[in-house]
């Protein structure tokens, strides 16, 4: 299990600062910041201006601080989003203790996590690998143990667990794509369409598109029905039927 990051953070440096082993005793006065304060005004940042318009300048100057001392803390940008991605996944609820059957826990996983994606666009727009945190571990352990009593095999439990959160993960880069370009154009996806799609209804005439057609006719690209929420549980339909089959 990964998470994206922005560059490539030193991974010793990183694993030591998302667990806390780098908070030892430290001589002289108590330190005016510490690393919870930076993460979150990172995070506040980064909800406001994406990932490209944060850097370290900007969180020093939202903690007013200089730019300098932010390095006694974090040594750079890379190991800050780290921690920010670890501590956006200690929000919600984990799966595990939501009461009712796996697939009630599987369901709270999933919209828990596509709510966090839409309160942090960022989280998806982040690019390599990062040193997984406590959080990550913790809500990870969540989503297997939420799986654990369905008598699925281990390697099946942590399939079925990738696939969930690759779905949740590439429907939520769908979402707030449509969304952002919304914002940006100031047109919405149903006047886009309400303009295209009597355009595109000329080129579709004739006996080349008859499927396309047939569901446009039938008025299903005006359908209210939630992708998001279909697609969940149609795979939750199939995780039930391996589960009835292995017994």
């Amino acid at each position: 299990m990964t998470h994206d990051n922005d560059g490539s953070p030193d991974l010793t440096r990183g694993m030591r600062l998302l667990w806390r082993a780098e908070n030892g005793a430290r001589r002289g006065p108590k330190p005016a910041l510490d690393l919870d304060r930076i993460v979150q005004a990172a995070i506040e940042i980064a909800d406001a201006d994406g990932l490209m318009g944060l850097s370290m300048r900007k969180v020093a100057d939202r903690l007013g601080v200089g730019t300098m001392s932010l390095y006694t803390y974090v040594p750079a940008k890379a190991e800050l989003v780290s921690l920010m991605l670890d501590a956006v996944d200690a929000e919600g609820v984990l799966p595990h203790t939501v009461e009712g059957s796996w697939r009630a826990k599987t369901e709270s996983w999933a919209r828990e996590d596509w709510r966090l994606y839409h309160r942090h666009e960022w989280t998806l727009h982040a690019s390599g690998r990062h040193p997984l945190g406590p959080n990550t571990m913790r809500r990870f352990d969540s989503a297997l143990r939420s799986l654990a009593g369905t008598g699925l095999p281990e390697a099946e439990i942590v399939a079925v667990a990738d696939v969930i959160d690759t779905y949740i993960r590439g429907m939520a880069r769908r979402s707030v794509e449509m969304r952002d370009r919304e914002q940006r154009t100031g047109v919405s996806e149903a006047q886009w369409w309400a303009e295209h799609g009597p355009m595109l209804d000329e080129y579709l005439a004739g006996d080349a598109f008859p499927a396309v057609r047939e569901v446009r006719a039938a008025g299903a690209f005006e359908s209210d029905l939630d992708s998001f929420e279909y697609g969940l549980q149609r795979i939750l339909d199939g995780v039930e039927g391996r589960i009835e089959a292995a017994g």
